[in-house]
């Protein structure tokens, strides 16, 4: 089957919207969540459903609860363990401030009350969370259009992760830079790239990335990308031999176009060829074990 596509261009108003609403999501998790290395906690899944946080302790000590962004009844959705649940519609022109204070009251009403920092994070725009009126646009149609795009990146991601024996993430959706990415740790310390509070904390131990954005203005269409970190001399350097990809200089990053993914006979093998490729290339020129670099390969196999 053709995968979806839908160009930034055209939906980076609901684009926008959409981030501002995970956004909420993330300050609940950021909040609740036992703190976990690289900020882990604060990490949301993309699930059949949409974006949603993993079970957080409910404020009132009733058990947990989790919060959705429905992508498929437009709709965020507050349940907890007990079985209550609570919505609050994603609607054309319905500003972000709205959906986040009926959410946040929505959490009060079934959870307990949580008191975020509404201050949006890693975007261009400052009115905070809960007096958003900027953010107001949701077309259904390139929201539907987007969650198919992502829910075939994300499949490409966890297959290309699946292999690796050392410590990795799970297929994270990160509501700050709005992308999916999963990470491979060697297991030795890093220097972070700044004293800010999430590079001291994400950015603290040798890693690989790679992930799927759909979009933003510094780079205006969907695409896979991938990093080491720290980056060796000789990183950039080098031609993966991955149809379409390059490295962005820009962006400090190896970039495999969504165009050029979706024009592919096979989509799904080339984004995880992808992955692969700067995976081998990054424990290559950054002094990774032999080992656990064939690991991500398949060698030995994760199931004999």
């Amino acid at each position: 089957m053709a995968w979806p596509s839908v160009s930034y261009p055209e939906w980076s108003a609901t684009c926008d919207t959409l981030h501002a609403h995970t956004q909420v999501l993330g300050k609940l998790a950021a909040e609740l969540a036992p703190p976990e290395p690289q900020l882990q906690h604060a990490a949301l899944r993309l699930t059949a459903r949409g974006w949603e946080t993993l079970p957080l302790p409910s404020p009132d000590g009733g058990g947990a609860f989790v919060v959705v962004l429905d992508l498929h009844r437009h709709e965020a959705l507050v349940e907890t363990s007990g079985g209550e649940r609570q919505t609050v519609p994603l609607a054309p022109d319905r500003a972000v401030g709205a959906v986040t204070v009926d959410l946040l009251a929505a959490v009060a009403e079934v959870a307990g009350e949580v008191k975020i920092d509404p201050a949006p994070q890693e975007v261009a725009w400052t009115a905070p969370l809960d007096a958003d009126t900027e953010h107001a646009t949701y077309d259904r149609q390139a929201v539907a259009e987007y969650f198919g795009m992502a829910t075939r990146a994300a499949a490409a991601l966890a297959a290309f992760r699946a292999p690796f024996r050392g410590r990795s993430t799970p297929v994270n959706a990160w509501w700050g830079s709005f992308d999916l990415a999963v990470n491979l740790f060697s297991g030795d310390p890093a220097a972070p790239p700044s004293d800010d509070f999430i590079m001291r904390n994400a950015m603290n131990a040798q890693e690989v990335a790679v992930g799927w954005w759909p979009g933003d203005p510094k780079h205006g269409g969907a695409a896979f990308y991938g990093y080491a970190h720290p980056a060796q001399e000789g990183f950039s350097a080098s031609d993966l031999g991955v149809e379409g990809a390059r490295w962005d200089a820009d962006l400090g990053e190896y970039v495999l176009e969504w165009e050029d993914v979706v024009a592919a006979s096979d989509p799904h093998r080339l984004a995880v060829d992808f992955g692969r490729r700067v995976f081998r290339h990054a424990c290559s020129t950054c002094g990774w074990d032999a080992d656990l670099a064939a690991s991500a390969e398949g060698t030995p196999p994760p199931v004999a």
